[in-house]
């Protein structure tokens, strides 16, 4: 029945103790995919150790105490992980029917943003203060809602046995949806969640079933609207300079050259197995800026070395396994896209974070996903976790 989970604690035998029902065949403990579950745990630990280790000698940041960001980043971990209980609990079905609320309090915080509550950190002009040393980039929620949003539009007629695919008329519908959010994100500009959101939106449309007119008019769209944005002076000059130090990496190494040849050099300092945690001269020197967010993978390659720095991708590529047989085994369209948006966000997200610290893809000031320190980012992929569990959760048992 829509809206409800596919099991029934009225299946059990009234004399069942509580730990035989969570781990009877059908409890929702025993459904979690725990390989993903345990895989972005990992992850987030060792972002942690990563993070104390970037910022534990920065006493600009860490206001006298070493343990700053490390006490933060796993508070972070443990609300996300809360998150995602939330969500699990939640269900996938019912915050379907929640979309409306969800994308109009996701649009309203990106334009507070642009108003005088909007501030500027690390060059981006994306966050809401809170106070008391919290923030909130808005822009990292809108990736769900833009996913559970179209998802819930190019599902709805195809689900209910109306028709194989989406229609013209139901494509158009979701990329307007999506494009409302995308567009005030550009004004910020935060040009990287963008790129993250048209990787989605691209996504989405695959696993729909849309026509591939709609994705080829996409990209074709995608890379007109990047030469006119650039050609019309709408980005700020740090970022078109990111961009050129991306085509010539020779071109002013003590400026806009300066975090890209500093990152390469030390997770090439890194060799096999690694300098040690806390050992690291390019860290502990606190040559690479931004450390502890952007740039947390350089910190991985030096300490960690290649073996570490490969244990990270394995994970991540776990959690991407995962994710894609959850889209594979669903009996549902809506599960299948949300899904689906949610791997080409980790999947184009991690790409590009270890791809601009390797130098093969531009500085676009993304995070690594659990890696990375950032309370926003960490609140976001995990709620997309939970996501991803509930519709394993909810699958029919059969399947």
């Amino acid at each position: 029945m829509a809206g409800t989970n596919s099991f029934s604690v009225a299946r059990y035998a009234p004399d069942r103790g509580p730990w035989a029902r969570l781990t009877a065949r059908d409890s929702m403990l025993r459904r979690l995919d725990w390989p993903m579950l345990l895989s972005a745990i990992a992850l987030s630990l060792i972002g942690a150790l990563l993070v104390w280790s970037a910022t534990r000698n920065r006493t600009e940041l860490n206001q006298g105490d070493p343990y700053y960001f490390l006490f933060r980043h796993l508070l972070n971990t443990g609300i996300g992980i809360a998150l995602m209980a939330g969500t699990v609990w939640l269900g996938h079905r019912t915050l379907r029917g929640a979309v409306p609320v969800l994308y109009g309090i996701s649009v309203l915080l990106v334009m507070l943003v642009l108003t005088p509550l909007g501030a500027t950190i690390n060059g981006a002009h994306a966050w809401i203060v809170i106070g008391a040393g919290f923030s909130l980039q808005p822009s990292e929620f809108v990736k769900i809602t833009i996913i559970v949003g179209m998802a819930m539009l190019l599902a709805a007629q195809v689900d209910a046995g109306d028709q194989v695919h989406p229609d013209h008329r139901t494509v158009a519908k979701a990329l307007g949806l999506a494009v409302v959010p995308m567009v005030i994100v550009m004004l910020m500009p935060d040009l990287g969640s963008v790129m993250v959101m048209v990787v989605i939106v691209l996504g989405v449309l695959l696993a729909s079933g849309a026509s591939n007119r709609w994705v080829l008019g996409l990209i074709g769209t995608g890379v007109a609207g990047g030469i006119l944005v650039t050609f019309l002076g709408l980005l700020d000059e740090y970022q078109i300079n990111r961009f050129a130090a991306f085509a010539n990496p020779e071109l002013d190494p003590a400026g806009v050259g300066y975090n890209t040849n500093q990152a390469r050099i030390a997770i090439g300092s890194g060799g096999l197995l690694g300098t040690g945690l806390f050992k690291g001269s390019q860290t502990t020197g606190q040559f690479v800026p931004e450390q502890q967010t952007d740039f947390v993978f350089t910190v991985a390659g030096e300490e960690l070395g290649f073996l570490g720095a490969g244990f990270i991708l394995l994970l991540l590529g776990v959690v991407l396994w995962r994710a894609c047989r959850i889209a594979r085994e669903t009996t549902e369209l809506y599960g299948t896209i949300v899904a689906a948006g949610i791997i080409a966000w980790f999947a184009f997200q991690s790409f590009e974070n270890i791809g601009m610290t390797l130098g093969i893809m531009p500085v676009a000031g993304l995070p690594l996903p659990f890696v990375s320190y950032g309370g926003s980012s960490m609140f976001a992929v995990w709620v997309a976790v939970g996501l991803l569990q509930s519709i394993r959760v909810q699958r029919p048992i059969s399947a």
